[in-house]
């Protein structure tokens, strides 16, 4: 009897607890003081103490957090969370618009604030919180259930007892922020550079304590499926999450039509600083959910939203000096090395001067003060130096002539220097960090000063190095700063590698001039490791995008024995040497061929069509152009029907593709 007393108690007081933080973060009217929020949460961590067997997963003890995990599991999104197209003018703002208009009369819209943070979703079983989830690719994130709990704005019971799945942004405020980094400071801890890294840092810690210590905050604003709830518009769905006891964000506002939009736009341009909390955009949604289904998706991007970016801020500060680093390929860039700033919510304190021609044409002096800009809000770089500030202290710039780690000479290739040393310690090192890196082979827990400190004791010379390191655990295990644990971790991660698409591999490979995306265009054509060996400078120079320069690069790299024998031994390690996407095969109507889509075509969407088209060598793109091969056309074609036929671009109709595809289908 005083046991069920107990454990009645305890549910009252978790009800009594819950509603305060439904009142006070979603409603914004506390019922509760402070001190009576404290006294109730106090009893109820006292008996849960003296009680552990009725520990509700719905309390708000869960908070403090206390699960300390080896690993983050993942967890695959059953329903892809897609990042959103970019517009950066008022010109891309009006061509949004139009796009929209073409398919949908008289849209409307809701505006929201893009809050700058970190993604998550969130799952409810009978309207209790069962899992948290990062972004991650899209397709598969990383479980952070515990460390969410601790976020006192995230509600573990919801007022309805239903299953559901919602989407929102956690974030950190900018005084919370402050306070982190002042506590950080004064334990000659390294600062986090902005809200976003920090909030991102929180909630990947192991230890959910950290997490809840660091008085993160989230708004919610996505409900996927919500025609399963009667919601037929994305400001219902919206009132329904802040029904359900989720935080929305209280500026979001319906927009009726484009004047309206570049208005809200204008307003939190300028008012963007006066917010808790940093924001790096708005973000535009056709309110309609019909609409959304009817505009559909890109492979990327929904059609239905886009977001635009605020301009890049331009910051003054002075250039101390001009230092060089070495990269993977041997080219030496010149950096500029600048008295601290804050720019786009960052402290900056080096950026690029890309070469000397780059440094010449504009005239930067060391001992100027200059103009910094982050290309795209991520990359700073120095824009010009302001002459009229000059007192004639400052230094002409002057490219050195030799490599600042070996000392070899430089080659002019085009318009950057290269150090000439093969065997130069610092394109080795940088070649090492780039095989690790996240879109190569993406082995995790290397750092670059691990990979440094493995490259001065000789663990690692060669990117086949890293499959040789599981023969020395033992010794690895005896370096300060490792153990058991950390060295599992890193040879799990390495063993992994082994597994990844050709694709990765040969980026990681670090060839001069073949990035992700033309890796992974060229294997589709190539698709084995002995195929790109053997492909010739004819063969390569046929698929689309790889020009002259790619071309030759790639035949060189492979001429060389080294080369040859570093894939040999990698073979060896039985690291994976085929292409794991899909593969194009030569066909006379597609492969090398464009195509644009307009209209709406009605045995597929466009984006099946667009599909079936890449996967038979061709490309679709956007724009009608003399280079275009043909515009297929479905119902109510739009202007890039008259555009073709004014070029004399020859038309397909729906059943010409169709028969296309069908004749290649048959060959």
């Amino acid at each position: 009897m005083v046991k069920k007393m107990i454990k009645n108690r305890m549910e009252e007081l978790i009800q009594i607890l819950n509603k305060a933080s439904y009142e006070y973060y979603t409603l914004d009217t506390p019922s509760l003081t402070d001190q009576e929020y404290d006294r109730y949460m106090q009893e109820l961590i006292q008996l849960e103490e003296k009680y552990p067997e009725f520990i509700f997963s719905n309390s708000p003890t869960s908070r403090v957090g206390g699960a300390v995990l080896d690993k983050f599991e993942k967890v695959t999104h059953e329903i892809p969370l897609l990042s959103l197209s970019n517009v950066y003018n008022e010109e891309e703002i009006i061509s949004f618009d139009e796009k929209i208009k073409k398919e949908i009369s008289n849209p409307k819209y809701v505006c929201e604030l893009k809050i700058d943070g970190l993604s998550v979703s969130l799952l409810y079983k009978e309207g209790k919180l069962v899992r948290a989830a990062t972004r991650g690719d899209g397709s598969v994130g990383e479980d952070i259930t515990n460390n969410v709990k601790t976020i006192k704005s995230i509600p573990l019971e919801l007022r309805e007892k239903i299953d559901i799945e919602v989407r929102g942004e956690i974030y950190m405020g900018k005084d919370s922020f402050e306070r982190l980094n002042e506590e950080r400071k004064r334990n000659e801890m390294p600062l986090f550079a902005n809200p976003r890294n920090a909030a991102a840092g929180s909630v990947r810690q192991l230890d959910s304590k950290i997490t809840a210590s660091r008085n993160l905050d989230a708004f919610l604003y996505h409900l996927p499926e919500a025609f399963k709830y009667d919601i037929y518009t994305h400001e219902d769905a919206l009132n329904y999450m802040k029904k359900l006891g989720f935080v929305v964000n209280p500026n979001i506002q319906k927009i009726n039509n484009i004047d309206e939009l570049l208005e809200y736009i204008n307003y939190w341009t300028n008012k963007r600083d006066t917010l808790p909390y940093e924001i790096d955009g708005i973000v535009i949604k056709v309110n309609d959910l019909s609409d959304q289904k009817r505009l559909g998706f890109t492979a990327k991007y929904p059609k239905w939203a886009t977001a635009y970016k605020f301009p890049a801020e331009l910051v003054l500060t002075k250039l101390r000096d001009i230092r060089f680093t070495v990269g993977r390929t041997g080219q030496v860039t010149p950096n500029a090395i600048l008295e601290p700033v804050r720019l786009m919510g960052s402290i900056i304190s080096k950026a690029t001067l890309h070469n000397e021609d780059y440094v010449k044409s504009k005239d930067i002096r060391i001992g100027d003060i200059v103009a910094i800009k982050k290309a795209g809000d991520v990359i700073p770089r120095v824009e010009k130096s302001l002459k009229e500030r000059r007192n004639g202290e400052e230094k002409i710039f002057e490219m050195i002539k030799t490599c600042p780690i070996c000392g070899s000479s430089l080659e002019k290739k085009e318009a950057a220097y290269v150090c000439t040393n093969a065997f130069c310690d610092a394109k080795k090192i940088e070649g090492l960090i780039h095989y690790v890196s996240r879109d190569a082979m993406n082995i995790i827990g290397f750092g670059d000063n691990i990979i440094e400190d493995f490259y001065n004791m000789e663990y690692l010379r060669s990117i086949d190095d890293f499959y040789t390191l599981k023969y020395k655990k033992e010794e690895l295990m005896q370096l300060e700063g490792f153990g058991n644990k950390s060295i599992e971790n890193l040879l799990d991660s390495i063993e992994e590698s082994k597994t990844r698409s050709l694709d990765r591999l040969v980026y990681a490979l670090g060839i001069r001039f073949v990035g992700s995306k033309t890796s992974k265009l060229i294997c589709a054509k190539f698709n084995t490791m002995d195929k790109w060996m053997q492909a010739t400078y004819e063969e390569l120079i046929e698929i689309k995008e790889v020009g002259d320069v790619i071309a030759k690069s790639i035949v060189e790299f492979f001429s060389k024995e080294e080369n040859k024998e570093l894939i040999k031994r990698l073979k060896e390690h039985h690291v994976n040497m085929e292409f794991q996407g899909k593969k194009t095969l030569d066909n006379e109507w597609f492969t090398g061929k464009t195509f644009v889509l307009t209209g709406t075509l009605q045995s597929f969407s466009r984006e099946e069509a667009k599909e079936k088209i890449e996967s038979l060598g061709g490309s679709v793109t956007g724009t009608v152009s003399k280079k275009t091969t043909a515009v297929i056309v479905g119902a109510n074609p739009g202007s890039k029907y008259d555009k073709a036929q004014s070029l004399n671009i020859p038309i397909w109709t729906e059943e010409d593709l169709k028969n296309k595809l069908k004749q290649q289908a048959e060959s």
